[in-house]
């Protein structure tokens, strides 16, 4: 299925009134921000779609299909096309190998770019075993005190980093679920030692223009012990790999209460922060969609975020992704969804008044701090989303426009109800 310019013309022109008059041109003028340039903010803003997020997710319970899913990493980048058309914002995909390992590499460079696709950062997997594998990751992957468990992950990284270079990727993203779920059961200096090491190999064999990102997270598999168990640790092994090396931000990768946004500060002060998964959570990595538990915290975010992007020229523009599991929605509605609400936070932020935030801080005037935030977030920025898919192409309501054109029903059509999705 394509959508066409012509679709998306006739639709925004039959709801061109849903966004006529709800520009912010007197409040921004009177900070001094020039409403256009943050149009353009938002229209440059492009996150990667994860290939294996675009058919159903599951639990350990249960997984329940919604027809229509992607058999093949080729539906897949035309999936991703459909959410791109509709929004101009999903305008990169990140690779999960081996869940889809590209068997024709210049038929997909055609497909994505016949999409206007980029291959952005490639992700490695070795927490679980794979069929005919030479080596278990069961006790351990790059920590692991096997060296052959450890060789075998380490050789699997290069690969993937070999498969990206053909598509095109400059980077490559590493999750361990490596540690323990008994006391006793794993030495936890050898195995951040082995960590280390292993992460060092995997760096020395990417090329000079590659990115590494250090992911972490507390708990899950393991609910004793994970090895990269919090952004200190990353940052640790980071440095420890080099200049290239970057930790990478889940947000659903921390314990409750957590100030995620005082992390991404401190990283992007160091000029570390690498790259970011968005997704929302009430109790752990729950994979929710974006915004819709902590709409404020998301804000909090990227306030830190804007800022670090105008003052830690240092650190590397961020890879953005969005990671999250689509148990009881349609996909590609809740990749809208969580697109939406990116976007949303991102202009709240852009709106920030500066100066005057600046000016209070320095007056340690806390009431006016909190009235300046509270301000932005309160303010309804859709009307400049909606500007910005007008001057884009996209739909100005990307998922009115999705249920209009019956999508899913579409998909369903050419691929039936039974496929289903590699990956999660």
């Amino acid at each position: 299925m394509k959508i066409t310019k012509d679709q998306i013309f006739d639709f925004n022109d039959k709801n061109k009134s849903s966004y006529e008059n709800d520009f912010l041109n007197k409040k921004l003028q009177s900070q001094g921000k020039n409403m256009d340039e943050i149009i353009q903010k938002i229209i440059d803003f492009q996150v990667a779609i994860p290939s294996w997020a675009l058919g159903a997710g599951g639990t350990r319970f249960g997984r329940f299909s919604f027809g229509g899913e992607p058999s093949s990493l080729e539906q897949k980048l035309e999936d991703i096309g459909l959410i791109h058309a509709l929004t101009k914002t999903a305008g990169a995909v990140s690779l999960h190998i081996p869940w889809d390992i590209p068997e024709d590499i210049q038929a997909i460079k055609d497909i994505a770019l016949d999409n206007g696709i980029l291959f952005d950062a490639m992700n490695s997997n070795t927490f679980q075993d794979q069929p005919n594998a030479k080596e278990s990751y069961k006790y351990g992957s790059l920590n692991s005190i096997n060296q052959a468990s450890r060789e075998y992950a380490v050789e699997h990284n290069i690969e993937v980093v070999k498969i990206g270079e053909k598509l095109g990727s400059k980077s490559l993203t590493v999750w361990l679920a490596d540690g323990a779920s008994f006391p006793g059961q794993i030495n936890f200096q050898k195995a951040l030692y082995n960590t280390e090491d292993s992460l060092k190999t995997i760096y020395g064999n990417m090329p000079e223009d590659w990115k590494l990102f250090i992911e972490y997270k507390p708990y899950e598999p393991n609910f004793y012990s994970t090895t990269i168990q919090d952004w200190g640790t990353s940052f640790m092994l980071a440095n420890a790999c080099g200049d290239r090396a970057y930790t990478l931000v889940d947000l659903g990768h921390h314990l409750p209460n957590t100030n995620i946004e005082q992390i991404v500060a401190t990283l992007m002060m160091k000029g570390k922060l690498g790259g970011f998964h968005f997704n929302d959570s009430k109790y752990g990595d729950d994979d929710l969609t974006v915004g819709a538990i902590k709409p404020y915290n998301l804000f909090l975010i990227f306030n830190e975020l804007v800022y670090g992007m105008e003052q830690n020229k240092h650190n590397p523009y961020p890879a953005w992704m969005i990671d999250a599991s689509h148990n009881i929605k349609d996909p590609l509605e809740d990749l809208i969804q969580s697109l939406e609400a990116i976007l949303i936070a991102y202009a709240q932020a852009l709106i920030v008044d500066r100066k005057a935030l600046e000016i209070a801080q320095l007056e340690n005037d806390t009431v006016t701090c909190q009235e300046i935030l509270q301000d932005a977030y309160r303010t309804d920025v859709r009307g400049l989303l909606k500007a910005a898919r007008v001057q884009s192409g996209a739909a100005i309501d990307p998922l009115k426009a999705y249920r209009s054109f019956n999508v899913r029903k579409e998909l369903i059509n050419e691929r039936g109800t039974k496929v289903v999705a590699t990956g999660l």
